[in-house]
């Protein structure tokens, strides 16, 4: 890598420093920032999915500096999070992101038993959205009521948690019911992955695919194929089921063909040619997979692919100035701008490259383990 990760880790610690001061004052949980101000979610509140990273973001900081402003911060968040318990109408699927990376962050790290059993609380909610039919629901709306979406691999990891914490078999069998439903039915045969696809709520019927937040219907939105990658690595170490490895190393093998020469990602691998659409919230999570993925079959050319993709972000879209709160520019929520931002700071954008620079440092605490 031609950047020195640990070096960079330090100045992403700095200036957390001073914009993690800026989130206590202000009372929120940080979505994006833009001009030197923080942002909060587009949508729902403190119940958009996405509340998890920033203190799962001050968790991976304690971790590399043992700096004690970001353990208050972590906990200031979590209070927010948990709290959402009782707004229950808008929690979905993505309890996995939200409490994994707060609770369960919290009590792995510092061990805490209230956090413990929040973070068995939302892995009651996430068991609870698990059709007989054999998918977890993705969202709450009625007429979404069959679609499963494959950012849920991710989720995953709260299951399989809970199952070593309560020795219950339970989480884990749901867990490898989505995951083998999800290696059946939502990855193509060239590696790439649907991004939703619908189920029929009364029999399981594959009813087909939804576009999503991708280009268009059957394209390759990157962030999707990120989840799929980063998910059944997660799913091998969790399980240490070899179908798990292989479809990881599929949808690799597929995610790496698409870098671009520059080390960035585009945000959907189908979009038009010339059409300047980055993710780089695509390539951070890929990283995180990759990294993980080198470690588990020795393959130097996934770690390779990581640290390219990272010398990229670091030439070309970390902001180390005063103009934005976070670093990691160029991230985009959609492909078709859904209000959820396009080319901005997003903070789970930051989350990732600074897991992806634990790992390669030596500092990352496995927080999806």
């Amino acid at each position: 890598m031609r950047n020195n990760p640990a070096e960079i880790a330090a100045k992403v610690a700095e200036k957390f420093r001073r914009s993690a001061a800026i989130a206590a004052q202000e009372g929120i949980l940080p979505y994006k920032s833009a001009e030197g101000k923080w942002i909060t979610s587009p949508y729902d509140g403190n119940s958009w999915w996405t509340g998890g990273f920033w203190p799962g973001l001050m968790w991976q900081l304690y971790a590399q500096t043992k700096d004690e402003q970001f353990k208050t911060e972590a906990l200031r968040a979590e209070g927010l999070l948990t709290a959402e318990f009782r707004a229950f109408r808008y929690l979905n699927h993505d309890v996995g992101f939200m409490y994994l990376l707060s609770c369960g962050a919290h009590d792995k790290l510092i061990g805490d038993e209230q956090a413990a059993l929040d973070t068995l609380h939302a892995a009651n909610l996430l068991m609870g959205r698990y059709s007989p039919v054999g998918y977890i629901r993705a969202w709450n709306e009625k007429h979404k009521m069959g679609y499963a979406i494959i950012d849920c691999m991710m989720n995953l990891s709260l299951l399989f948690r809970a199952s070593r914490m309560t020795e219950d078999p339970r989480f884990e069998k749901v867990a490898r019911l989505h995951a083998d439903m999800t290696m059946r039915e939502f990855i193509r045969e060239n590696g790439s992955v649907a991004h939703i696809v619908e189920f029929d709520p009364e029999t399981g019927a594959r009813v087909g695919e939804v576009a999503g937040q991708g280009y268009a219907l059957g394209s390759s939105w990157s962030r999707g194929q990120a989840w799929g990658l980063y998910g059944f690595t997660l799913a091998y170490m969790n399980t240490k089921d070899a179908r798990y490895l292989e479809t990881a190393q599929r949808i690799a093998a597929y995610f790496i063909a698409h870098i671009r020469e520059d080390g960035l990602t585009d945000s959907d691998f189908c979009q038009p040619a010339g059409e300047m659409r980055i993710d780089n919230m695509a390539g951070a999570i890929a990283a995180c997979g990759l990294i993980e993925l080198e470690k588990l079959t020795g393959c130097a050319a996934y770690r390779e692919a990581a640290e390219r993709m990272l010398d990229g972000m670091i030439d070309h879209c970390c902001d180390f100035s005063e103009n934005i709160l976070g670093i990691l520019t160029h991230c985009t929520a959609s492909y078709h701008d859904d209000g959820a931002g396009r080319h901005n700071n997003i903070t789970y954008g930051d989350y990732f490259f600074t897991e992806a620079l634990a790992k390669l440092s030596g500092t990352d605490p496995m927080l999806w383990i």
